[in-house]
């Protein structure tokens, strides 16, 4: 008897009790020698909800995906899917959990479609289930013209396509990416992300980590900011932007090369043709600045209040900007 899919819609039986929360990690801890790789990781993340992990390589974040997926065992600690610890029900993994690593896990002499088989059948999706699914997903990933093509002539962007179409053959409910960006295209790039967002709007909760702040802000509700092996701070992103960030002004004029003084603002530093300014209270400061402005005689082409960034924020959490 073929198996049929769920939808991603959470198994309320399973998650009775257990309020909102899809994910629960308390206290993960993992050397690798005398190196500390996690050190008391814990967070929550709500179900439905996209989860962005960023940091600099580095900092935790494979790690901590391996050990939610099982491939790599915590020293010490807990994760609760669904309210259940992944030791007590390891079958959960792979009922509810797909991933997608960091390197791409594909066999290059097979094409897309008997690559989607083959991880299919592991996943314990067969038959016309199996095939419907897998030019579902080759369509949605826009590579069905290419589907009877091996794996070896695609480009980075287009196998990063396919690994991401794999951890999607039996519909988790919790879908984790390490990195899907890195080294691809632009066009496959808007590919998936385009497809994090209709899974999203699905249903399906999403842990996404990566080292690049834009994609962050792109996709992800939650925010946990890594590094060396600690979650640093973690909430909501407006929230985070809020607690963490400033409000700045950024001034340009022609004629300014110097940074301007005025008592009430803070730090002042250089930023294209402009100058980016601190200030607590930025309406009092613009109001200043205007008024020096006149008085100066400055040609002013832009003056303008700047949100909060979470380039801002990580540097405040961690006191070092984010690296590759």
């Amino acid at each position: 008897m073929e198996k049929t899919l769920e939808t991603n819609k959470p198994d309320t039986a399973v998650i009775a009790g257990k309020e909102e929360w899809l994910l629960e990690v308390g206290g993960l801890m993992k050397k690798y020698g005398k190196k500390d790789a996690l050190a008391n990781v814990t967070f929550s993340i709500k179900a439905g909800s996209t989860f962005g992990f960023l940091g600099p390589n580095g900092a935790g974040k494979s790690t901590t995906m391996k050990i939610l997926t099982g491939i790599v065992k915590a020293d010490s600690g807990t994760v609760k899917l669904f309210g259940k610890s992944i030791e007590d029900d390891p079958d959960a993994i792979a009922r509810y959990i797909g991933y997608v690593p960091q390197d791409i896990t594909l066999y290059e002499n097979l094409s897309a479609t008997d690559n989607l088989l083959f991880f299919g059948e592991a996943y314990g999706v067969s038959g016309t289930v199996l095939k419907k699914r897998v030019e579902e997903l080759l369509a949605q990933v826009g590579l069905s013209d290419r589907a009877k093509d091996t794996v070896k002539t695609y480009s980075g962007g287009m196998k990063r396509r396919v690994n991401l179409a794999a951890a999607m053959l039996h519909k988790p409910k919790l879908l984790i990416l390490d990195e899907p960006t890195v080294g691809i295209d632009p066009q496959s790039r808007n590919h998936i992300f385009e497809m994090i967002r209709e899974l999203n709007r699905e249903g399906v909760t999403i842990i996404y980590s990566t080292h690049y702040m834009e994609e962050v802000e792109a996709l992800c509700d939650e925010v946990a900011i890594m590094d060396q092996g600690t979650v640093k701070a973690k909430g909501p992103l407006g929230s985070l932007l809020e607690q963490y960030g400033r409000k700045s002004i950024y001034l340009e004029a022609a004629d300014l090369k110097e940074a301007p003084h005025l008592s009430g603002i803070g730090a002042v530093t250089k930023k294209g043709s402009g100058w980016l300014i601190d200030a607590d209270d930025v309406e009092i400061a613009m109001q200043r600045l205007m008024q020096l402005g006149a008085q100066m005689g400055w040609n002013v082409k832009q003056l303008e209040v700047v949100r909060p960034s979470l380039e801002q924020v990580f540097l405040t959490v961690t006191g070092t900007e984010l690296r590759d």
